[in-house]
């Protein structure tokens, strides 16, 4: 369970935050970065920094005008140098200079080697001040004899990002070099590179520092303004005594620099240890974090089984921090809610987040950490193996909880509703579509996490987890601190069907392929009255135009389970073609000979059937719905539901699987329901259908809940549905309850599973006083899951006034944290009285969004979404159109792909209010009445 740490209440913290990484996209501070073209071939030379204070002391760019194949003009490095090792030193200042700026100072010496002849050194570099050296922004020295040209120039080349040398004679091959620099940047709170981040406890500023960080940098209580001394070499990893390979795209350096009054002052960070053992390995985990509270123990899956234990690594809760978290070896970086777990104040929700994303960071030690992928292109890789061994993580750790079955609703189902796009992409793209520093991190979305799992749990159900487990052993032991492509893993995956003599329609990267470089997935019919099955891609809008071509002509290799009412073993047949015949499917007439696929929904496609079978399933379900495995029951309310927005079935059958709810005890098919019906509310909460719509829906009743873990999660569901939908007794418990603590702020009366809805049901109901109430209990909250509940509940308003001036709130950090701002702004936007403000807030400070967030942030693409989740008339698309039109100069960065996605729903959703709106009030009319 989970283990205590506590810091002093008097502490105040100010951290400063170096992140090298994945999740960061750009590696700062002039450190090499090591990017190999195959495995354990030739790397380039980079680097790549935070953000500036003044005017750089740099010399200017060349008069001409570079051509478009010069390599300072491409995003991606050259192969002609290799990095060896680093040595960086940081001086960071916490109080401002003359220009009002925090600054820190540094410089870094590079050893490299050249693996090819060149007279050009590319390093990237971000708003970097350099202090030049005989002229020129950097020196070069020669290494072990070598005698290195002089430098004929450097300038920096603002498109790319790059420090460019050239040089007046060549680098030799074979020969090794080292690079010198001097630098100054600013100590910004922009949550990019290295950067600042404060926490002020009871008005009380402490001093001292702490630094951890790869290969020899363990720092304790440092004095104010002492120099930070870094030393990275690949093959060196001090902190666990062992020779490993580094790779440079994960490197995390912490500073903590606790202010006090007295520079004499002991630190006083606490931190909660416990012993974890993995095979023959006993490793310390060490927690740190600026607020009192536990973890929760998770073992990743990995871990227990592919027997090949890494050391693990520090983790940390961070106050201010861009990402969830990031697996950096050595010390794995958390925003706090997502590693901090305290059961005064956590919901079942939190704590579900909480052992996910450890598990999640634990398993990617070894898929991301101990094999790397050569290039971004394959990043799915990482992220979906991690985003299903999450939740076999999970289940080791709470088996009680019955988690793996929410990769289902958390993964697949949400990530299937953006991968029936027209516009969505396959899991692995080319390498040349990844380039810059905005396409890296579009990369990082649903697609690679959801369906990178979805996808990987299909392959591991389809060979059995057995042989699953052997092809990862052999792939990770052969690859072990080097780096792949996507194909070696189908190799090793090969080889252990081969030994276990699996029988398989093609090979694994033959069936593999067509999920992997093909975007979508098939909707598989069948008719149970000749045998036919078929399949097709599978488009929310069946009238929208797919410009993205495949090889495969978006034909799947289907692995489809399937079972009758009539009982009997499970049976897989493998759907190779468009369409086939077989027998085994036809089904005898009667009630209780109903067809199902896709059994406990291993498989990642929906299923369609002729109409007397979803007659026989829905009569199934209204008499006996337990016949029905309980996955299959919320499959077959998704399946329909989204089979009807897709024209391949009546709206009114999808409609009609919610009618057996009401004896239905168990969280997965209800949150199927809730889901779905989420999206009509969103196009009809401004229109006539929604009273009717909210009549009918509460008519079904509530059953009571089961279960060890899902009693909670449906006791939330039918609270927040309750009193969303506006029910009396809802409202006045949750006033009630909330008045209660209004009296005694001391003491909060309400449990903290119920928190959410009952603090968003008391502020929408409520008045301002209760608003400005709920604003102070956010201020004062020393618990990051209380204040993520109190600044999401205070979005609930219905008084626009107030809705505006939190607006404005969430670009202020002294109110709203910079890593809370879009999700407070897409909270305003989920309520239906503040997502025209959101939208008009967005249109109206654009600019400034995206320079704060758009290059890097990979919560920056659900802002677009969010805000434009309602848009199902004319009018608002062409708002849409104008705002792209009228932005192309300032441009979307890493929301560009969300921009093209929210046009694209937008037209759908147009179609869909257009043609079913009648049919829809008619079924809840009749429903309510």
């Amino acid at each position: 369970m989970a283990a205590g740490f506590f810091i002093s209440k008097t502490l105040g913290l100010v951290s400063v935050i170096l992140c090298l990484g994945a999740l960061a996209t750009i590696i700062a501070l002039s450190v090499v970065y090591a990017q190999e073209k195959n495995r354990n071939a030739t790397s380039a030379l980079s680097s790549a920094n935070p953000a500036p204070t003044a005017a750089p002391a740099t010399t200017a760019a060349p008069a001409t005008t570079a051509a478009p194949a010069n390599p300072w003009n491409k995003m991606r490095l050259p192969q002609s140098l290799l990095p060896e090792s680093y040595v960086v030193t940081l001086q960071p200042f916490l109080t401002k200079d003359a220009s009002g700026l925090y600054i820190f100072k540094g410089n870094s010496a590079v050893t490299f080697s050249c693996q090819e002849a060149t007279d050009l050194i590319l390093i990237h570099s971000k708003k970097l001040n350099y202090t030049q050296q005989n002229g020129f922004l950097i020196s070069l020295e020669g290494v072990d004899g070598s005698s290195p040209p002089p430098i004929a120039k450097t300038w920096l080349e603002a498109p790319t990002q790059y420090l460019v040398v050239q040089l007046s004679g060549q680098l030799e091959k074979g020969k090794k070099y080292k690079l010198l620099s001097d630098f100054v940047g600013e100590l910004a709170d922009d949550l990019a590179g290295f950067y600042r981040s404060e926490y002020v406890d009871e008005g009380v500023t402490r001093y001292g520092k702490r630094v951890d960080c790869l290969g020899g940098c363990d720092a304790l209580c440092l004095q104010p303004f002492a120099l930070v001394h870094v030393s990275l070499l690949p093959g060196d990893l001090h902190s666990w005594g062992l020779t490993v390979h580094v790779h440079q795209y994960l490197c995390m350096l912490r500073i903590w620099m606790l202010v006090t009054h007295r520079h004499s002052d002991p630190c006083r960070v606490h931190t909660c240890m416990t012993s974890l053992t993995l095979g023959s390995q006993t490793d310390q985990l060490r927690i740190f974090s600026v607020q009192g509270g536990g973890w929760v123990r998770a073992l990743p899956w990995g871990a227990i089984l592919l027997t090949w234990p890494v050391p693990l690594p520090d983790q940390v809760g961070l106050p201010d921090f861009n990402a969830g978290a990031m697996e950096n070896w050595g010390l794995v970086t958390y925003r706090e809610n997502s590693l901090l777990y305290d059961p005064l104040f956590s919901s079942i929700g939190n704590k579900e987040r909480v052992v996910t994303v450890i598990a999640h960071e634990l398993a990617h030690q070894w898929f991301g950490n101990l094999v790397t992928l050569r290039w971004w292109n394959d990043l799915w890789l990482n992220e979906g193996f991690a985003s299903y061994v999450e939740y076999l993580g999970a289940d080791s750790a709470e088996p009680s909880w019955n988690i793996k079955d929410l990769i289902v609703q958390s993964e697949m189902y949400r990530v299937m509703k953006i991968d029936a796009l027209a516009s969505s992409h396959p899991l692995s793209f080319q390498e040349n579509e990844i380039n810059t520093p905005a396409q890296i991190s579009e990369v990082f979305d649903a697609i690679a996490y959801s369906k990178g799992a979805s996808v990987l749990r299909m392959l591991s159900n389809f060979l059995t987890e057995e042989i699953f487990k052997r092809g990862l052993q052999s792939y990770l032991h052969t690859f072990s601190y080097g780096n792949t492509v996507y194909d070696d893993l189908w190799v090793h995956l090969q080889k252990a069907v081969d030994d276990a003599k699996l029988q398989l329609p093609t090979t694994i990267k033959g069936i593999m392929e067509r999920w992997t470089l093909q975007m979508g997935f098939p909707v598989v019919t069948v008719n149970t009255r000749n045998g036919s099955i078929t399949q097709k891609h599978f488009l929310l809008d069946p009238e929208s135009v797919v410009n993205r071509s495949s090889v495969f002509n978006y034909v799947w290799i289907v692995p489809v389970t399937w079972m009758t009412g009539q009982g009997g073993a499970l049976t897989t047949y493998w759907l190779e073609e468009t369409s086939a015949t077989e027998p085994s499917f036809t089904i005898p007439a009667g009630a209780a000979n109903w067809l199902l696929l896709n059994i406990n929904v291993t498989g990642y496609f929906r299923v369609n059937y002729d109409p007397e079978n979803w007659d026989k399933l829905l009569t199934q379900l209204d008499t006996s719905h337990q016949a029905i495995p309980v996955i299959n029951r919320a499959q077959i309310i998704d399946d329909t539901f989204n089979l009807a927005r897709a024209k391949y079935i009546d709206i009114g059958l999808a409609l009609n699987t919610t009618r057996y709810l009401s004896k239905e005890l168990e969280y997965l098919p209800w949150s199927a329901a809730l889901d779905n019906l989420a999206y009509f509310r969103l196009m009809f909460d401004r229109s006539e259908v929604y009273g009717p719509m909210q009549s009918g829906w509460l008519a079904l009743g509530w059953a009571t809940p089961s279960g060890v873990c899902w009693d909670r999660y449906n006791e939330i569901n039918a609270i927040s549905t309750a009193c969303s939908y506006g029910i009396r007794e809802c409202w006045t418990l949750a006033t009630a309850l909330f008045n209660q603590w209004k009296t005694n702020s001391s003491n909060n009366p309400i449990i903290p599973n119920l928190r959410s809805s009952i603090y968003c049901s008391a502020i929408k109901t409520g008045s301002e006083e209760d608003w400005d109430f709920a604003w102070q209990m956010f201020q004062k909250a020393t618990v990051v899951a209380e204040a993520d509940k109190l600044r999401a509940a205070l979005a609930c308003s219905q008084e626009t006034w107030i809705l505006r001036r939190y607006l404005q709130y969430s670009l202020d950090p002294t109110k709203i944290r910079k890593q809370d701002a879009v999700s407070t702004i897409n909270s305003i936007a989920s309520n239906v009285v503040g997502q025209s403000l959101a939208w008009d807030f967005i249109r109206g400070n654009w600019k400034t969004l995206f320079e704060q967030y758009g290059g890097g942030s990979f919560s920056f693409s659900n802002l677009i979404l969010a805000v434009t989740q309602r848009f199902s008339s004319e009018f608002e698309l062409k708002q849409l159109e104008q705002f792209k039109v009228d932005n192309a100069d300032v441009g979307f960065g890493s929301g560009t792909r969300a921009l093209e996605q929210a046009l694209e729903k937008t037209k759908a959703n147009i179609k869909w209010v257009a043609e079913n709106k009648k049919a829809v009030l008619t079924w809840f009319e009749r429903e309510s009445g």
